[in-house]
């Protein structure tokens, strides 16, 4: 598993890893991340897409992601085998604030112009690609999460280097992606990109594009065993896991300039979209809501990402409290 991870000016790592499980069942899309404290102080901060927006943002149960990872590395498993710029926007609008131990939580909703304005008013530095990216997002859902770690608060409760804050994030949505183009961003073109992508699906699913080029790997694909179900419903809100499910893991190992697509799932049988994908830009790119999406069933029961660095920014915040 790769490491991803927020860098202050002077070398000091806080965010190394961040590791996310994202799961879906009943039209209902379940995120856990875990932030993960490794030294250093000042304030650092991530900026996530999502693909609606949440009903809750709570903490996260304690061995889902842990539980998850000792699974698919029980046995090795052989398998052989651009878009338009979002028009300038009114303000970002703040759906959610919420404080979880050292991590301070806001849930937006605007084009990728209002929100990269609201990041940069609110100490995050972003990359020169960044416009971009948040544009590319934008346009097939409004909705992002700011997450902002504060190194010497959770020094001051007591959290250890190495120690992990999960996140659980719940999210109505009928239009599930994972999304892996925000990795390369701030990097140069021959940079490194290492995750794992790890999908429970009611069924063996469908991917575009399929993991067999462009630095994609398929790497595990099997039914999801008794043990590690039970094992997820067991945690704290993990209660709507199934009974059966398919689990797959897919490992990324690309140059930065090979991500430029997201990850599409389909578990019904159907292509998946190509949109979804970020292969094509939407006929009507999405606008700025405060609606909750449809709770439209879905056969897609989880995703989990490991090392998602799915961060827009690479330094430390301005040195100055950061605003509601």
């Amino acid at each position: 598993a790769a490491c991803a991870g927020l860098i202050g000016p002077n070398g000091a790592v806080n965010l190394l890893r961040t590791t996310t499980f994202a799961g879906y069942h009943d039209g209902i899309e379940h995120y856990v991340t875990a932030f993960k404290f490794q030294g250093g102080s000042g304030q650092f901060g991530s900026l996530v897409p999502l693909p609606g927006v949440p009903t809750s943002v709570e903490k996260g149960g304690d061995w889902t992601l842990q539980r998850l990872i000792r699974e698919t590395e029980i046995a090795k498993f052989n398998v052989r085998g651009a878009l338009p710029l979002a028009a300038p926007a009114a303000d970002a609008v703040v759906l959610m604030q919420v404080k979880i131990d050292a991590l301070d939580i806001t849930v937006l909703s605007g084009g990728g112009e209002s929100v990269g304005r609201w990041a940069t008013e609110h100490g995050f530095r972003l990359p020169p690609d960044a416009p971009e990216v948040l544009d590319f997002y934008a346009a097939r859902s409004p909705i992002f999460m700011a997450a902002i770690f504060d190194a010497d608060a959770a020094k001051a409760k007591g959290q250890q280097v190495g120690d992990g804050t999960p996140v659980h994030i719940t999210i109505p949505t009928a239009n599930p992606w994972v999304p892996l183009r925000i990795l390369a961003t701030g990097k140069s073109a021959a940079a490194r990109v290492d995750a794992d992508v790890y999908l429970l699906t009611d069924r063996k699913p469908l991917l575009l594009p399929a993991p067999f080029a462009n630095g994609m790997e398929l790497q595990y694909s099997q039914t999801a065993s008794a043990s590690l179900l039970n094992d997820l419903r067991s945690d704290k809100g993990m209660d709507w896991v199934p009974e059966m499910a398919w689990l797959t893991k897919i490992g990324i190992n690309a140059a930065a300039s090979q991500l430029t697509y997201d990850l599409a799932i389909s578990a019904n049988g159907k292509v998946p979209s190509r949109v979804a994908a970020g292969l094509e830009a939407p006929a009507n790119p999405t606008t700025p809501a405060t609606n909750t999406p449809s709770n439209e069933p879905l056969a897609l029961v989880g995703i989990a990402i490991l090392g998602l660095g799915a961060v827009l920014l690479i330094g430390r915040f301005a040195p100055r409290s950061v605003a509601p």
